[in-house]
């Protein structure tokens, strides 16, 4: 992200008045009159904006009141003991990190066919400026709802995490889901083409996760990454995610990998032995299947969403039936594959993940 104007480029009037307009407040401030504005030092200053993702400018006269503001409100948590410097320089940075590519997004996605000239004779120019007027406010707005809803989520499954350990390094089912052959697609489509499917491939994919409890945590274009607490919700995400796919004509093969252990979380993305096992099992996953690791499979069983077996659950059925009860119903069904050695990981037994047929 380059925030930060060049100063040495030559500014486009049109550049100039919208961001005027979007920042709300015109140019004023050298970096070290802001930072001493701020009553933060140049050095520290430097911190945040690099961790925003702002471009060195020199001193070049370019920031604004709320740049001063924002550098006094970062160090004010840390004077008053809310936030580490180092911490405060982590919410810097995952905020920048983020808006920037939401702002990217909605540049090239978004605006860019907006601004294109209604009517005949007319100017890009002429269209932007009071288009971006009417946005701002509602894209606003909406930004800050959509992060009170997000927050709000977070913080209840800190709250409810078991201990204080257990908010950081937690037990969570993690997936990859990961397009069959997509680097020979790439070699065949036209690029235009293949930007449609690897976004109809995201969209579809953050949409199946969100709506049955899951969280996505990254796409990669032929890939995304997601995470559950339950086992049970990563299961059903996992094959409606093969299913959806298979029902697209247009859509190559998928495979999916599951782990279930602890994993650390960290400015949004996961990290760990459980991660890695995910996406090796992603890669040796057969087409438009899914395969789990050992700990996936136990918890499954454990919460009665899968028999250890169908020999056992045919035992339990016909025990049940014999004493008139109902049978035990499970969503899924687990298959025993061949035992074999992931670099760095060691000897793992992988466990092909179904639907159980209904009885």
């Amino acid at each position: 992200m380059d925030a930060h104007p060049d100063p040495d480029s030559e500014e486009d009037p049109l550049a100039l008045r919208l961001e005027g307009l979007i920042l709300g407040a015109e140019r004023r401030y050298t970096p070290f009159q802001a930072a001493r504005s701020a009553g933060v030092s140049m050095e520290l200053a430097s911190r945040f904006w690099r961790a925003m993702g702002f471009a060195d400018i020199g001193q070049a006269k370019a920031l604004t009141e709320a740049d001063v503001l924002a550098l006094r409100r970062l160090a004010g948590l840390v004077e008053a003991g809310l936030l580490s410097e180092a911490m405060a320089v982590q919410v810097a940075r995952s905020t920048g990190q983020t808006t920037a590519r939401l702002a990217e997004w909605q540049i090239d996605s978004f605006l860019e066919g907006l601004t294109e000239p209604p009517e005949p004779g007319m100017t890009r120019t002429e269209v932007t400026y009071p288009l971006m007027e009417l946005l701002l406010p509602e894209l606003e707005e909406f930004l800050v709802y959509v992060w009170r809803r997000q927050l709000a989520a977070a913080t209840g499954r800190v709250v409810q995490a078991g201990d204080d350990e257990e908010m950081v390094d937690r037990r969570l089912a993690v997936g990859f889901a990961d397009l069959v052959g997509f680097t020979r697609l790439t070699r065949r489509m036209e690029e235009e083409e293949l930007g449609e499917l690897v976004e109809a491939f995201e969209t579809t994919s953050a949409d199946l996760v969100a709506a049955h409890g899951g969280r996505l945590i990254k796409t990669l274009g032929d890939e995304v990454l997601f995470a559950a607490d339950d086992a049970g919700i990563a299961a059903e995400i996992a094959l409606r995610l093969i299913e959806t796919m298979a029902n697209d004509e247009t859509m190559p093969e998928l495979r999916v990998g599951i782990a279930f252990g602890t994993v650390t979380t960290r400015m949004g993305d996961v990290f760990g032995t459980t991660v890695n096992l995910a996406s090796r099992l992603t890669s040796i996953a057969p087409r438009d299947a899914v395969l789990v690791d050992g700990a996936f499979a136990e918890e499954l069983v454990h919460t009665g969403d899968a028999p250890v077996s169908e020999a056992e659950a045919a035992e339990l059925a016909a025990a049940a039936e014999k004493e008139g009860e109902e049978p035990p119903s499970y969503r899924f069904a687990l298959q025993p594959m061949w035992q074999r050695p992931v670099r760095g990981l060691g000897v793992i037994e992988p466990w092909l993940l179904a639907r159980r047929d209904a009885e």
